[in-house]
């Protein structure tokens, strides 16, 4: 349920904003209710948040490995149930509710009004079902090479694949997810990247780069499927390039661990 104060009028705060996004896409208690206009002017940095979330995945990954002595899959699993919980489940619907607008047949208007539909039908539950057993496959991937810096680069880039959809899209209105496509604009988008990919790269060298490359990809291709089968893109398509964008970028990784 969305909360009234992310809709109250007040002055911009860059802290604020911060904390807002933070308080918006965890269950973390930080309690920090912003407006929205407010919140979204800093969607450029959200993948510095999921920085933050991404190493503290990878201190759970760390201490399942080293400390309880658990094999890498059931690691995998733990992280992933980590980043889904901390997060709230915050994406899971916006997985649910694209795939089901996409696989229903019609007019665009016809699959919107089955995406924003509360009800889930078959092809949403799969497709959510695949993307965890894929992302929790692509996890073991990388923990197979000892690579628990890709857990924080794959929790970075799921935003920069967000902010790639949000940046090819237009945005269906009125909704939360409008906001974030029109505060994303080429240049923030830019500086967003960049600094998102020199992380990448200190973390992970080359392979963190890939995973990045992943992530844009994957941000494109959902852009494309969304315009495809709706004209337009709000929150759950959102929802779906982010979850999306953690298992491409995951995927990428996994193969340049082989090559590199």
């Amino acid at each position: 349920m969305e909360d009234d104060s992310y809709f109250e009028d007040e002055d911009f705060s860059p802290v604020k904003s911060i904390l807002g996004l933070l308080t918006f896409s965890t269950i973390l208690p930080i309690r920090v209710y912003t407006s929205i206009e407010c919140m979204t002017k800093l969607t450029w940095c959200w993948p510095f948040i999921h920085l933050f979330i991404g190493i503290l995945a990878a201190i759970c990954g760390y201490l399942s490995l080293n400390i309880l002595h658990l094999n890498s899959f059931f690691t995998a699993v733990i992280v992933y149930a980590f980043l889904m919980i901390i997060t709230g489940y915050n994406h899971l619907d916006g997985v649910m509710d694209m795939a089901d607008g996409v696989m229903v047949h019609g007019s665009p208007e016809r699959k919107i009004e089955v995406m924003k539909d509360s009800s889930v039908g078959a092809g949403g539950i799969a497709t959510m079902f695949l993307v965890a057993s894929l992302t929790i496959a692509g996890i073991y991937n990388i923990l197979d090479y000892n690579f628990l810096f890709g857990i924080i680069i794959c929790e970075m880039v799921a935003k920069t694949s967000l902010m790639t959809t949000a940046l090819l899209s237009l945005p269906l209105t009125p909704g939360i997810g409008s906001y974030f496509i029109y505060e994303t604009t080429p240049s923030k988008y830019l500086l967003s990247t960049f600094i998102v990919a020199l992380i990448a790269f200190l973390l992970g060298d080359l392979v963190g780069i890939c995973g990045v490359l992943g992530a844009m990809l994957s941000g494109i291709i959902i852009a494309f499927i969304a315009r495809r089968n709706f004209g337009v893109a709000n929150g759950d398509v959102l929802g779906m390039s982010n979850e999306v964008g953690r298992l491409m970028a995951l995927l990428f990784m996994a193969t340049a661990l082989y090559f590199f």
